[in-house]
């Protein structure tokens, strides 16, 4: 136009005129369309050749993981193990003894520890697991005598005696025990198993005790400077919380061992110190061990003496409830606290993943994953507005 008036931009196409007309710019060259990854490939065959690589990837991936699974535990286990010592050292450092001088003392007490109780507990424990499985039958025909046996059998019937035959018979039949076990070599070659993991543990422990703030450190640096001290700060409070738990858990495992060891010397019950340490090994699973121990050793006791395994199941009923409401709440202070249905979920999924090994680290795995929700989710989400 001559009037000054400015002219209207062209379209950048018409509409009339088709795609390819659509796609071109004002200036004329064609307009960029961004395409997915699978439309801008010509042909099927990378697709299919990349998916493929990802596929056996993740399967010699997992392959992976299976086959150093054990090293994985052993790994977890002496880090666990690091985290349990690390309070007992935090204490001697708060009392002018150096980290080092603070390691060889606590190793050099678990060693003297370790062999006095090889020295005085093995020879007798293992005579008792021997006088176990010789006197079962004797055990069994007195059981079966018994006055409160022949309430039970007018209870539930002769079935009663075929099932006690018949798990007698299975019990004292060596081929059973050796098809249980696996054989004897296979026995041998798990012990022997057992023995090299143990050292294995005690060197990984040694290591990470040692290097544990350093390790903390070179994990801080993996988050944002600006973050940083929270993270340091939240890092501290987890593995305070939890060496604080599996310190406490040993110190409730060991009162109730002596609990066991105790009741079974005072009412005369057979193998006070064989119980005793099935009571440990058994009560230091959370929350669920000191019942599940309960059961088992009132029911062992009805075999010798009814009357003594009624003593026995109220007197550790009642310290179990002592523990629940006294001891636990001193010896955990220092531990994050969860609610209890979340203690025995996580036990159950953790014993099934990895046996007792999952059973004890679910509880502090739990209440650090609570610690992260408490302390970064929620945070974040009250500030929404």
């Amino acid at each position: 136009m001559t009037d000054g008036t400015p002219e209207p931009a062209p379209l950048a196409a018409d509409p009339s005129a088709g795609t390819d007309a659509a796609a071109t710019t004002a200036t004329g060259s064609p307009a960029k369309t961004t395409k997915a990854f699978w439309a801008r490939l010509d042909s099927p065959f990378p697709v299919g050749f990349f998916v493929t690589l990802g596929g056996l990837a993740a399967v010699l991936l997992g392959i992976a993981i299976t086959n150093i699974s054990t090293v994985l535990i052993y790994i977890a286990l002496a880090m666990f193990a690091a985290l349990g010592l690390d309070p007992l050292l935090k204490w001697l450092e708060r009392h002018k003894v150096s980290r080092v001088w603070g390691i060889v003392i606590v190793f050099f007490i678990l060693l003297v520890v370790g062999v006095g109780l090889l020295w005085l507990v093995v020879p007798t424990l293992v005579t008792q697991v021997t006088q176990f499985f010789s006197t079962l039958p004797a055990t069994i025909n007195n059981f079966m005598a018994s006055d409160f046996y022949k309430w039970l059998e007018g209870v539930f019937g002769d079935g009663l005696t075929d099932l006690i035959d018949d798990l007698q018979k299975f019990i004292t039949n060596p081929a059973n025990i050796a098809a249980i076990s696996g054989g004897l070599l296979k026995v041998g070659v798990g012990i022997a198993t057992a023995i090299s993991g143990l050292l294995i543990v005690v060197v990984l422990t040694l290591y990470f005790v040692a290097s544990l703030p350093a390790i903390k450190d070179s994990l801080v640096r993996f988050a944002p400077a600006r973050n940083r001290p929270k993270v340091h700060a939240m890092t501290d409070e987890i593995t305070d919380s939890i060496g604080a738990y599996l310190m406490g858990m040993v110190v409730l495992a060991f009162f109730n061992s002596v609990v066991a060891f105790t009741l079974h010397l005072i009412l005369g019950l057979p193998y006070p110190l064989l119980m005793g340490v099935l009571a440990f090994t058994i009560t230091i699973i959370p929350l669920v061990g000191p019942v599940l121990y309960w059961i088992f050793a009132t029911a062992l006791a009805l075999f010798t003496s009814p009357v003594s395994a009624l003593i026995f199941g109220i007197a550790y009923l009642i310290y179990i409830q002592i523990e629940a409401y006294v001891i636990t709440p001193r010896v955990m202070s220092k531990a994050i606290s969860i609610p209890g249905s979340l203690v025995v979920i996580g036990a159950l999924i953790g014993g099934t993943l990895l046996g007792l090994l999952g059973a004890l680290i679910a509880v502090p795995v739990t209440a650090s994953i609570l610690l992260i929700i408490k302390q970064v989710f929620i945070p974040k989400q009250d500030a929404k507005l």
